[in-house]
Order: C-alpha cells, then sequence, then structure tokens
C-alpha cells in the first residue's frame, strides 16, 4: 500500500509538472509574466490615485465626515457646470476632429515627397507638437493680446478688427481650440504618415487600373487601410484633449465668465483656488464616463474589424 500510495504520488507530482511546463511554454502566459511588473506598475499609479479621488469626492469641504453624493447633487444644480460639460465636449469633439482632418491632408503632402526631402519636413512639422505645450500657449497669449495683438495688427491694414480673441465668449472658445490643434495635428499628422507608408502601393495601382479617381483611391483604398491607425489615435487624442489643462489655463484662465473651462481647469478652480479639494475631486471624476463611452464604441469597432479579416 505505501509503495502504491508513493506511486501515485509520484505520478501527481510529475504530472503537476508536465501541466505546468506546458502552461510556461504558451505564448499567452509568457507575455502576461513578461508583463506582470507594468500592470502592477500602472495598476498602482492609476487605481490608487482614482480610488482616492472617489473617496474625496464623498467628503465634505473640510474633509471632516462622509457626504456621500451631496457634492454630486450640488454640481448637477450650478449652471456653470453644465456649461463646462458643454465646453469640454466641444473643445474635445472640435479640437479631435480638425486635427484628424489637417493631419490627414499633411500627411498626404508629405508622403508624395520624394523621399530625401521628407526627413526635413517631417521634422520641422513637428516642432509645434514637440515644444512644451504650456511654452508654445505662452506665445500664442502674445499674439492673441488684448492691446498688442500681432493678429489684429496683421488685420488692420485690411480693415479688420480689433478682434477681442479671448475677451469674448465665442473667439476666445475659437482661440482654444486653434491653439490645441496647432499643437495636436503634427501627432496626428506623423501617425497617419506611417500608416500611409504600410499601404501596398499594388493597390493603388490596382484601383488606377480600374479607372478610379483620385478621390475613389482615397476613400476604397487609403481610408479602408487606416482606419484601425485612425480609430486608436483619434481615442487617444479624445483622452489627452478631455484632460487637457495647461492650455486653457495660459490662455484663458477660463474666463471670460466661465464659458472657456473644461473638467481640468475647473476642477483646479474649484479643488485648489477655492479651497475646496473634495468638490474639485468631484468634478474630475466626471471626465471617466464620458471617455469610458467612447473607449468602448472605438474599440468594439475595432475589434469587431479585427474579426471580420
Amino acid at each position: 500500500m505505501a509503495d502504491i500510495a508513493a506511486r501515485n504520488a509520484s505520478v501527481a507530482t510529475a504530472d503537476g509538472r508536465s501541466s505546468l511546463h506546458k502552461l510556461m511554454q504558451r505564448k499567452s502566459t509568457i507575455a502576461f509574466l513578461m508583463a506582470l511588473p507594468l500592470i502592477l506598475l500602472i495598476f498602482t499609479l492609476v487605481a490608487y490615485p482614482a480610488g482616492y479621488a472617489v473617496y474625496l469626492s464623498m467628503l465634505n469641504k473640510s474633509m471632516t465626515k462622509f457626504v456621500w453624493f451631496s457634492n454630486f447633487d450640488f454640481l448637477f444644480g450650478r449652471e456653470t457646470f453644465w456649461m463646462v460639460v458643454y465646453q469640454s465636449c466641444l473643445f474635445a469633439i472640435t479640437a479631435v476632429l480638425f486635427k484628424a482632418i489637417i493631419g490627414f491632408v499633411v500627411a498626404h503632402f508629405v508622403h508624395n515627397i520624394p523621399s530625401k526631402g521628407q526627413r526635413k519636413w517631417r521634422g520641422m512639422l513637428l516642432v509645434p507638437w514637440v515644444i512644451p505645450p504650456a511654452m508654445s500657449t505662452l506665445a500664442w497669449l502674445w499674439l492673441f493680446d488684448p492691446s498688442y495683438s500681432a493678429f489684429n495688427w496683421l488685420l488692420a491694414p485690411l480693415g479688420i478688427g480689433p478682434i477681442p480673441w479671448i475677451g469674448e465668449t465665442a473667439w476666445a472658445r475659437f482661440s482654444v481650440i486653434l491653439v490645441n490643434v496647432w499643437i495636436g495635428a503634427p501627432f496626428f499628422m506623423i501617425m497617419y504618415l506611417a500608416a500611409l507608408k504600410s499601404v501596398p502601393e499594388q493597390l493603388y495601382e490596382a484601383a488606377a487600373i480600374d479607372g478610379a479617381t483620385w478621390w475613389q483611391r482615397i476613400w476604397y483604398v487609403t481610408l479602408p487601410m487606416m482606419r484601425n491607425i485612425i480609430a486608436i489615435t483619434a481615442l487617444f487624442s479624445t483622452i489627452v484633449t478631455f484632460a487637457n489643462f495647461d492650455i486653457v489655463r495660459v490662455l484663458t484662465r477660463g474666463d471670460p465668465l466661465n464659458t472657456t473651462h473644461i473638467f481640468g481647469t475647473y476642477s483646479f478652480r474649484l479643488g485648489i483656488e477655492s479651497n475646496d479639494i473634495p468638490l474639485g475631486a468631484t468634478v474630475s471624476l466626471f471626465m471617466v464616463p464620458i471617455l469610458a463611452v467612447a473607449a468602448v464604441f472605438i474599440l468594439r469597432d475595432i475589434t469587431k474589424r479585427g474579426s471580420e479579416v
């Protein structure tokens, strides 16, 4: 009996080692184990601040007791908060749309430049994206200055202006979107340029033989081959644009009359400047469901196209 038990134990140990060996040979398992330290680091750096923000949003202003969802109820009843929601969506959607269009057009122009000249043009066009946004926004602030605006000085001989670039709501919203587009469009350009270089030339040749026009080649060849890159780039830019802080903070500080505030700057105004950290944390949490919905729709579309292929 002892021999049989020992033999069974050795067989079970061998089976366990064999199963573990097979598990370690799977590529997915190896990939997960190699990425595990990074996953733990990201979880620590993201999950803890997010959980702490939820905790703060349920405290009163003096942070001495729980008020649960009273901060959310308070914000829902304020007209300024809904104006911030509107401005944040307008700012992000408009800026991402124009960055995508401009990046797509510029990427095509650069793609058609001979190889020798492409490196120079890529370097020059990436400058707005490489410069720190706060620094470049300071330069734009001088261009929009109410008294010494360089734009107004150029428009004066044409009988136009002076334009209150950051003094009126419509112009101030236009100004912050313009600066964001100027900074972010090169990122779209370089991503789309990389995608264009991966499109096989044989597809364009086949389309030309079939008599396709330039627009038809763009619509039926280029766009379908770039759809995943376009979607991922738009998703990344939407997240970054929604979370933007420095452009609005430097250029308008949310004025005039809080009409250019986005979630980041309004959260700073309430949490830091008004010394109401729980309310500021509550505002920052509203970015999560909006971005989550956008991410689900875009990533689901990418996954669906991938399964079809």
